[in-house]
């Protein structure tokens, strides 16, 4: 049973190292929703993808969870919120969802303390 809820590991992580591949692939379109700048697309895009490989090698892991969970929250509150409005709430509900299993990752799986106690 141990072995497959390690794969909960990878399960949440890899996905994360996607999406922030999709950003750089898709900046241009994307930028719509980064109040128009590809600039703020790489930069999630690479915030995406450091914090999968973070949490995959487990070095700086925990704070790499909150900052994912603090990058996840911004798109709720800076993109999501204009969808929401619209009567679109799954993209909204999809990344309070994720920064609230980035939290409880940081909080009992993250093993390197060194930065967030």
């Amino acid at each position: 049973m141990n072995s497959i809820l390690g794969l909960g590991k990878y399960l949440f992580a890899i996905p994360f190292a996607v999406f922030g591949v999709f950003h750089f692939m898709n900046a241009d379109a994307m930028s719509g929703m980064a109040f128009g700048s590809p600039i703020l697309v790489y930069i999630s895009g690479a915030g995406l993808v450091a914090a999968s490989v973070s949490m995959l090698i487990g070095k700086f892991d925990k704070l790499a969870a909150v900052l994912l969970a603090v990058l996840l929250l911004i798109f709720v509150f800076a993109i999501h919120l204009k969808s929401a409005s619209a009567g679109d709430y799954s993209g909204l509900l999809k990344d309070v969802a994720l920064a609230g299993a980035a939290l409880m990752y940081a909080g009992t799986s993250a093993k390197d303390s060194s930065v967030i106690g």
